[in-house]
């Protein structure tokens, strides 16, 4: 969130990257890798950079240096590095700090409201070598961890909008699935949580780029924040005009697909289905 924030000063201020290199004694890479978060953020670098930048006010300073050095500090989540990529740890902080993420799924459910058993078998669909039974149990102790977020004091907002087919899907056997979808019934009723399905037989959709989501902070000048998952890399982004249109896609996909009041009759038939 600093790097980026600091991007957008940087470029109001009309400051080159290379002048800002210069400012910190740094290379205008330097520059590009603190503004993606990818590398630390030293204190007097970013009040170097603040004072090039014209950023004067006191309290916006210090806020700015204090996100600095929550920066630096390890969260929870670094425990489990061994089990996750480098590019999701960003990620891992987004998700922590959001009030509200909004996601769109097409192959799996939520992460966040995964079951340990339906975690369990994601885990276990990896390319390549198979991954160590240690390894899996890891990951599926980060999913349950990360799941306290809906739990804490206020909890995260989570809108889940999932195509229908990924609910079929019957990852780890039928038994799972069965417990997924009962899970999902009690996980819709809790007040922070709502949850859409867009049945199999609905017309095609501006969402087909892929499953996504987007990060909203309680901080209203920090941007919103859009999540893009690949193989082996992701995508953030928060320019005005990318936030804009996806936040436009998922507003047309909850305005066109069934309201979150038929999701339970929806997961009562799925349900059915598995059932028989």
């Amino acid at each position: 969130m600093l790097g980026s924030h600091l991007r957008r000063l940087r470029e109001r201020a009309e400051v080159s990257r290379t002048d800002a290199g210069w400012a910190i004694r740094a290379s205008e890479s330097k520059i590009s890798r603190l503004e993606l978060g990818r590398v630390g953020f030293k204190e007097r670098d970013v009040e170097d950079l603040l004072s090039l930048y014209g950023v004067s006010d006191a309290r916006e300073r210090d806020r700015l240096l204090e996100l600095a050095r929550e920066a630096n500090s390890r969260g929870w989540w670094h425990r489990y590095g061994d089990v996750t990529p480098d590019w999701f740890d960003a990620y891992l902080g987004l998700e922590a700090a959001a009030e509200l993420i909004r996601t769109y799924e097409i192959q799996f459910v939520p992460g966040l409201l995964q079951t340990a058993e339906y975690a369990r078998a994601v885990a276990q669909l990896t390319a390549g070598a198979p991954r160590e039974t240690e390894d899996i149990e890891r990951i599926v102790a980060l999913r349950g961890r990360r799941q306290r977020v809906l739990d804490r004091e206020p909890p995260l907002k989570l809108w889940a909008v999932v195509e229908e087919s990924a609910l079929r899907r019957p990852i780890g056997g039928k038994d799972v699935l069965r417990q997924q979808l009962a899970a999902l019934r009690e996980a819709a009723h809790q007040p922070n949580i709502t949850l859409q399905i867009i049945p199999l037989e609905g017309p095609g959709h501006a969402a087909t780029g892929g499953a996504f989501s987007l990060m909203r902070f309680p901080q209203r000048d920090l941007p919103d924040v859009v999540y893009l998952e690949h193989l082996t890399s992701a995508l953030y982004l928060d320019k005005r005009d990318d936030v804009e249109h996806y936040t436009r896609v998922l507003d047309h996909l909850a305005a066109t697909g069934p309201p979150p009041q038929q999701t339970d009759a929806q997961l009562v038939a799925l349900l059915d289905r598995v059932s028989h």
